[in-house]
């Protein structure tokens, strides 16, 4: 079966639920995407808050991360899309207050895989956020961006959680 029939036919709704919770993060962050020679990457540790909305066909997650290149803290909406059985995934700075333009997906076999379209530095690129390794206790998270119309990719943000023990 295509990736494509997989979607349409199984209700993802719930893909998200085993998120819930409070998580450790280590991030890295590549400084400078799509600019050849530069790859400089930022380390980052904090937390990451998954809270269910709307009876879990939504949720919303509250990042704080602190590293030696400052602090990153934003929130990402999540929005499960019933006639489409996928999830549309917008994240906001608190630094700039603004949504990004959301990354639209699905999860096939434990892996999620979301794509959309932004600008970086006047240039429109594509981008892939993918979420992979996913158990009870542990998940990774992956973005990477694309200039050349998704023929290259480039890892720049990188995400490994831990489940914390409930408060």
């Amino acid at each position: 079966m295509s990736t494509a029939a997989q979607v349409a036919t199984r209700d993802g709704a719930r893909d998200f639920d085993w998120e819930f919770g409070t998580w450790a993060t280590h991030v890295r962050v590549l400084r400078n995407p799509l600019s050849p020679g530069t790859a400089t990457w930022a380390e980052y540790e904090g937390t990451s808050v998954v809270h269910p909305l709307c009876g879990g066909r939504a949720n919303l997650v509250e990042l704080d991360i602190a590293g030696p290149a400052g602090r990153i803290q934003g929130v990402s909406l999540r929005l499960y899309v019933v006639e489409a059985r996928q999830w549309s995934l917008n994240f906001a700075s608190v630094a700039n207050g603004l949504l990004t333009v959301p990354t639209i997906g699905a999860f096939i076999d434990g892996r999620g895989e979301f794509h959309g379209v932004d600008t970086l530095r006047g240039r429109a690129i594509l981008v892939r956020f993918v979420i992979l390794d996913v158990t009870e206790d542990s998940a990774r998270f992956e973005q990477s961006y694309s200039a050349d119309g998704g023929r290259t990719w480039e890892l720049n943000w990188v995400a490994t959680d831990k489940r914390l023990p409930p408060a």
